[in-house]
């Protein structure tokens, strides 16, 4: 029996490393003799880069990059094991948890050192990059990513704009002319998971500067700098990209790809599973044993588990799903794919102690599993 294990992690409590092992553990108390394949995944959030490099034999690199409030600090991003292609996670340069609770104000947070680790990968003569976008801190349109790639963003004097969204106000001229030119030459897959348009309603201000430390006030004015920067950009590139899906995707950045790159958006654990591959790992797999921390409607618009669900089923492997917990609308996921749910809680607890004893939870769960599977292969049915 060969059985393949490709859970996303259990946020704030194991990696998809750790659950991956805790599965495998379960799975050998059950089935000694079962060929167990680990590939621990992610959706291109959190996680993405250890999650890659993991999977495919590459190596971790650091990179001295300025945060989202100007402060230098270390990122790291990574190569993956075909020695070609870089993965980097925005959240390490330009992430929310980076800044503290009290000085969150997306008016001023700044995107550059994102631009500097894509800088990091064309220095080092890669031309591939997988770029997870998810848990920004900024609302700047991509700009100080594009600033640390050479572009200049000009108010009407000529004067360059200080960093951060607010200043997209009085943004009159982009100049291009420094714009590093192995852009051109770079494949750049981003994993988005949103679909929000860059201004409006439903744009990055509104849905995603409260959480970023946004007031309604600073909201409309974010929005209204955001509307002024995409009607320049679109003159500078000739690309109208301000409505495209996921343009609003962390704080805009989407867009500042959209823009000043050849970026593709995609969706993350797309991404992840191809540039891990996946699909040739589960083509022969008796099972595929997947894993999150939350189960609930949410997870049936692309989240780790049902996109392993897709691959599997096109060579009709089943799919079974360990969850952390089972929320509202967990059972949507059935039609997606997966054959079944199991939770790791065995009767009442807290969060803090589901989240403390993780790994063995996942574990004892996958036990249970297994026995159950085993009475299905153990069945005569008459």
């Amino acid at each position: 029996m060969k059985i393949v294990v490709a859970p996303d992690s259990f946020k704030g409590s194991v990696s998809a490393l750790g659950v991956a092992e805790a599965i495998e553990r379960g799975i050998r108390n059950v089935f000694a003799e079962a060929e167990v394949q680990l590939l621990p995944i992610a959706d291109g959030g959190e996680g993405t880069i250890e999650a890659l490099v993991t999977a495919t034999g590459g190596q971790v690199l650091y990179e001295e990059v300025v945060g989202p409030l100007g402060t230098t600090l270390e990122a790291q991003w990574g190569i993956l094991g075909d020695a070609e292609t870089a993965i980097i996670e925005m959240a390490a340069a330009s992430g929310l948890p980076l800044v503290p609770a009290d000085k969150r104000d997306p008016r001023i947070t700044t995107t550059f050192g994102t631009g500097q680790l894509i800088k990091a990968v064309l220095d080092k003569g890669l031309r591939k990059i997988i770029i997870g976008i998810g848990g920004s801190a900024t609302n700047d349109g991509g700009v100080g990513m594009a600033e640390a790639l050479g572009a200049r963003f000009l108010d009407s004097d000529g004067k360059t704009l200080p960093p951060g969204g607010k200043a997209l106000a009085d943004l009159a001229v982009i100049d291009l002319t420094g714009l590093d030119e192995r852009l051109q030459e770079t494949t750049i897959m981003v994993a988005c998971d949103v679909d929000n348009p860059l201004c409006g309603e439903r744009g990055a201000s509104a849905v995603y500067g409260p959480q970023k430390g946004a007031t309604p006030a600073m909201v409309a004015e974010l929005d209204a700098a955001l509307n002024n920067y995409a009607r320049i950009a679109e003159q500078a590139t000739g690309k109208a990209m301000a409505s495209c899906s996921g343009a609003g995707a962390a704080g805009g950045l989407g867009a500042g790809l959209l823009f000043f790159t050849n970026a593709q958006l995609r969706p993350g654990v797309e991404i992840v599973l191809e540039a891990a591959g996946f699909a040739s790992m589960v083509q022969d797999a008796d099972l595929v044993i997947t894993g999150e921390g939350r189960t609930d409607f949410q997870t049936a618009y692309g989240k780790a588990p049902v996109g392993v669900a897709k691959v599997a089923k096109q060579f009709d492997v089943p799919v079974v799903c360990v969850s952390g917990g089972l929320g509202q609308g967990a059972e949507d996921v059935l039609k997606q794919g997966i054959d079944g749910l199991t939770s790791v809680t065995p009767g009442p607890m807290t969060l803090e102690q589901c989240m403390e004893n993780g790994a063995q939870l996942i574990e004892a769960a996958t036990v249970r599993l297994c026995r159950l599977l085993n009475v299905g292969k153990s069945m005569n049915v008459k």
